[in-house]
Formats: C-alpha cells, structure tokens, sequence
C-alpha cells in the first residue's frame, strides 16, 4: 500500500485507533473520510482536522452500510482505500441476563459490518486495499470479553480468506493486529495501563512502508506468531484461575 495521497474511509475514524489512523494518515497527505454514530463526536474531529470528511452512520444496522456505501459510490468515488476498525467490546459472562443482546450488538458491529462493507466496497472500480483491524485476542481468547475475541478470531480467518479471494481483483488485504492500547474500548479507565496508540500508530506504519500484510505490535506480536505451547502459556496469563 502506498502511504500518500489515498482516499481513506475509516470506520470508527473518530476515536481510538481510528483517530490516531486519521491523524497519521491526514500527516501523509492522505484525504480521510470517517464515519460514526455521533455526530458530536464527528465534529470534535473536524474541529481539530478541518480536512476530514465525515459521515452520521450507523454501522450496526444494515441499511445505514448500504447507504453509506451509495453516499461514497456518489460523492468519492475516487476512494481506494477501505479501512474496517470500529469495533464493540463488551466485558460480560454467559449468565448475565443480558448476555444475548449485547453478543448480537457486538457480532452485528464487529462480523456483520465489516463482512457487508467489504462486499459492498469491493465493487469501486478504485478500492486497490483493505486493511481489516483485528486483535491479540484472535489467536488466544480473554474470557472477561469472551464474544469479543470470538468475533475477532471469526474477522482474523476471513481476513486470511478474502486476501486470497481479491488477489484476482488486485486488492490488497492487510491485518492490522493491535494487543490492548490506552483507549475507552470496553469502558473507561480500563486500559490505563497499556501503550498509548501514538506508539502503535508508529510501529505499525513502519511495517506498511515495508510492505508487510500483517501488521503486529508489543504483545499482540507473540499472540499472532506464538507455537501451541506459547499460547497455551498466554491464555493461562490472561485468564488465571
């Protein structure tokens, strides 16, 4: 993937990842679309980075992606670039009594989303990549987010999948792999602990410019490239007794 003068839409561009991604890619001259629910949310961005093209969409809900792809088939279809980073996490166990509600907002943001967009966006005759944001939690569960790490083991095999299906249509499919950074996923305050995203956002450029496919930082790292027995060891890490 060149690193200039793309059109990118990023999902979820307004916070976390998304925003350290827009500002990055918005300092390499790139043009930056992002969409999200909040409009508010949306306008903090634009106050900050007046370049920013931005979008009210809902991505939970199936016709909202399908007008969000008609809106940018309409006003850019120049773009090239589709990023799929919004996510949802939810910290929850199976006995909660609203467990099932809450594992359909997160499979409907974290599989559906992305599966639909990708469907949709395949069809510009200018998308030439894809980057998919999955994460550590791919290869070895955190059973405090037990549906979140499904539906991230679930994007990371169709990420592996679709790279090979578009090879044909000359679109390139990166992973972008990040383990738990300093953001609100999953609640406030509870990734205080962790590496800021600038960090991230750094090392992870530097492996596009080197034309890596699959993009890993600090403990996702050994997630993503550990033997049976190491990850045997990291899930008893992550989950003691």
């Amino acid at each position: 993937m060149k690193s200039t003068n793309n059109k990118i839409l990023i999902t979820g561009g307004a916070s976390g990842i998304g925003l350290g991604l827009t500002e990055r890619f918005i300092q390499d001259n790139n043009t930056v679309i992002i969409c999200g629910r909040r409009e508010s949310v949306l306008k903090e961005v634009t106050d900050k980075f007046p370049t920013v093209i931005t979008k009210v969409c809902d991505l939970s809900i199936e016709t909202e992606r399908t007008a969000l792809f008609e809106w940018v088939s309409d006003h850019h279809p120049d773009l090239n670039v589709l990023i799929n980073n919004a996510g949802v996490q939810q910290w929850m166990t199976i006995d909660d009594q609203d467990f099932f509600q809450r594992a359909k907002t997160e499979i409907a943001t974290n599989i559906e989303a992305p599966l639909h967009l990708m469907s949709l966006f395949i069809n510009l005759k200018s998308l030439s990549t894809i980057i998919n944001v999955t994460s550590g939690l791919s290869f070895v569960p955190f059973t405090r987010v037990p549906v979140y790490s499904a539906t991230k083991a679930f994007f990371h095999s169709f990420t592996l999948s679709v790279r090979h299906l578009l090879k044909s249509k000359n679109i390139e499919v990166i992973e972008m792999i990040p383990p738990a950074l300093n953001t609100d996923l999953g609640g406030k305050g509870l990734h205080d602990a962790t590496s800021p995203v600038s960090d991230f956002i750094q090392f992870v450029f530097e492996q596009l410019k080197n034309g890596k496919t699959e993009l890993t930082f600090g403990f996702s790292e050994a997630m993503a490239t550990g033997n049976p027995e190491e990850l045997k060891a990291i899930f008893s890490r992550l989950n003691p007794d």
